[in-house]
């Protein structure tokens, strides 16, 4: 049985569905009942735990024989990390206590970047849980192809989607929340001996055009590309009720000027732009 945090978002729901679809039980680790309803009705367990409620976290990984971690994200942190920091104190304190056999981490890619950023706190989990004395991978993902659904109303209303990345044309690793879910539904059940990497990206690199050129062929009008000046995205940001962009910022700066990327030889999943973006619009994202 495996042990499943962070499963109402884009990549657990995707991981569950690829565990349902291969007969696999898991325990689903929620904050409320109500939140993992929908998993339990499929026949999953439900463990109640807040991350930074480590007893509780402790007893959802109790007699799991592997755990899949999914750090909840903060996306505007403050300096620091102390969100983030206790987060992964207690996971790593409730993984201690429950004893997996192993452990299988949702990463990202740059998590190695020297650079400090947004992404460093994925950076910091892999050093403190990598520390742990069961086997750990990290499953280090691309640009989710998903973050385009914020871009849907406007390149259906307007033909225009704004970009903080660019050059446009310049291909980034990107890649479908699916292919995360499925990758890890099989790497949770790989036995394995020691701390390992894994990067996975989509079948071939992706720029802001690409996605621009999906939308279009999905929707059956034109659909552009805008450069959003970085001149601009600190009062944007905090515009949006920010307080500390730096981060997300730098973070950005690492895609644009190429210091984010994989480590590695990554692994290439199935799912185009294309089938995501189709996706996307066919809900109305």
């Amino acid at each position: 049985m495996y042990a499943i945090t962070g499963i109402t978002g884009q990549v657990g729901t995707a991981l569950a569905d690829a565990l349902f679809a291969a007969g696999k039980p898991f325990r689903a680790v929620v904050r409320d009942a109500a939140k993992g309803k929908a998993f339990a009705d499929r026949g999953a367990e439900v463990a109640i735990a807040e991350i930074d409620d480590t007893p509780a976290l402790a007893r959802a990984f109790e007699g799991a024989e592997a755990v899949f971690i999914l750090l909840p994200p903060v996306f505007d942190p403050s300096p620091g990390y102390p969100e983030s920091n206790r987060s992964i104190a207690s996971i790593r304190d409730g993984l201690l206590a429950a004893r997996p056999d192993r452990v299988v981490v949702l990463s990202t890619v740059g998590a190695h970047a020297t650079e400090e950023n947004l992404l460093s706190q994925l950076g910091r989990m892999e050093d403190v849980l990598g520390k742990l004395p069961m086997p750990v991978t990290f499953l280090r993902a691309g640009w989710f192809f998903e973050n385009a659904q914020w871009d849907v109303a406007s390149a259906r209303d307007t033909g225009v989607i704004d970009s903080y990345l660019y050059p446009l044309d310049r291909k980034l690793p990107m890649v479908a929340t699916k292919d995360i879910g499925e990758l890890a539904a099989r790497l949770l059940g790989e036995t394995t001996t020691c701390v390992r990497v894994v990067e996975l990206e989509g079948p071939q690199r992706t720029s802001p055009n690409d996605i621009a050129a999906a939308f279009a062929k999905a929707l059956g009008r034109d659909v552009t590309a805008r450069v959003t000046p970085r001149a601009g995205w600190e009062a944007g940001f905090i515009a949006q009720g920010m307080t500390n962009p730096t981060p997300r910022m730098r973070m950005l700066d690492g895609f644009n000027e190429g210091w984010i990327d994989f480590e590695g030889s990554s692994l290439k999943g199935p799912t185009g732009v294309d089938e995501v973006i189709a996706g996307l619009v066919s809900r109305g994202s």
